[in-house]
């Protein structure tokens, strides 16, 4: 997707970075492995269904930027491990809010990611009990509880709230791949960021930080982000000619 941001996307952007930084740094004081409680998440996923994954994308990656600054004052570590993936998430929450997905497409989707995220679980399952350091039973359950339970609110929305469809699909992905990546990261580069974590991170805090990241944030993107995003509508209704959403 080619970029282009106009004045007005810049100052948006700018309001964006504001308010999520702002309310972000509200909840600094809750953690879980030096990773905060972000129920401000809901802020840029909104910035990016109103005014597109750009807008979105940047908006969090500077505001996450400003809080981390204020919060904890580590620029490498907030550039390195924090920056990535919050424009990740809502520049796939924008782009994907954006388009038109049928009931079909959804359906097929949920096949093919079960499938091709299950799968390789099994198939690799010693491989990632010795990466994680975790006993067999406690992946497999983290593991595809999560995964069965995200697939679970795309279809639930799918079916009783099509409006919302492509919003959820795209609420959860980004998750996913922020999560993912995010937790990944600071597990990777946390030996080089000893004045901030303490000690190197073992490899098994993968999971949980997966976790931790993706439970506490996508609730506040599913559930509040839609009466915001219909508000703003009211509000404004020429925002609505940027979105699919009816």
């Amino acid at each position: 997707m080619k970029l282009q941001l106009k004045t007005i996307d810049v100052v948006i952007i700018g309001i964006s970075a504001a308010l999520y930084a702002a309310f972000g740094i509200l909840t600094a004081g809750f953690n879980f492995m030096g990773v905060g409680f972000l129920p401000a998440v809901v802020i840029p996923a909104v910035f990016a269904v109103l005014y597109g994954p750009w807008v979105g994308g940047f908006g969090a990656a500077i505001g996450i930027f400003i809080r981390d600054m204020v919060v904890h004052g580590n620029a490498g570590l907030s550039l390195v491990a924090g920056v990535p993936p919050n424009f990740i998430v809502f520049f796939i929450i924008g782009y994907i809010a954006l388009r038109q997905i049928s009931l079909k497409q959804t359906l097929a989707g949920l096949t093919i990611a079960g499938i091709g995220l299950l799968v390789p679980a099994f198939v690799f399952l010693s491989d990632f009990v010795a990466f994680t350091g975790l006993s067999t039973e406690t992946f497999l359950s983290t593991f595809v509880l999560t995964v069965v339970g995200s697939l679970a609110v795309i279809g639930i929305v799918s079916v009783r709230y099509k409006e919302w469809r492509s919003y959820a699909i795209g609420a959860v992905v980004g998750q996913i791949f922020g999560a993912a990546l995010l937790s990944v990261t600071v597990v990777a580069v946390s030996p080089y960021f000893l004045t901030y974590f303490g000690e190197p991170l073992a490899s098994w805090i993968v999971i949980p930080l997966f976790i931790w990241t993706f439970a506490t944030e996508v609730p506040f993107v599913l559930l509040v982000g839609p009466p915001i995003i219909k508000a703003c509508y009211r509000a404004f209704p020429s925002l609505k000619r940027k979105s699919y959403l009816k």
